[in-house]
């Protein structure tokens, strides 16, 4: 098991989702398997209460969970289906 971290501290915007998604997708096109985890340090936060200045824009998953933009890419990059 190898892991692949994409850090770049707090700054919004600066693509670390569509990396982590793109790198994500050419692993599984190379036939690997791919889990991909997204930390996100709002404590007892709804990204869809919070403004979009605070946070971006809100993605919605299958399930109905409000959960970070970032989220979407790695739904439409990758073969994977999120969950709460």
């Amino acid at each position: 098991m190898k892991y692949i971290f994409v850090t770049g501290g707090v700054v919004s915007s600066l693509g670390k989702g569509l990396a982590a998604a793109s790198i994500g997708t050419l692993l599984e096109h190379r036939g690997l398997r791919v889990t991909i985890q997204k930390f996100d340090p709002y404590l007892n936060v709804d990204p869809g209460t919070m403004s979009p200045y605070q946070h971006g824009e809100v993605y919605v998953l299958n399930d109905g969970a409000e959960t970070d933009l970032d989220l979407g890419h790695y739904e439409r990059f990758t073969n994977c289906v999120l969950t709460r």
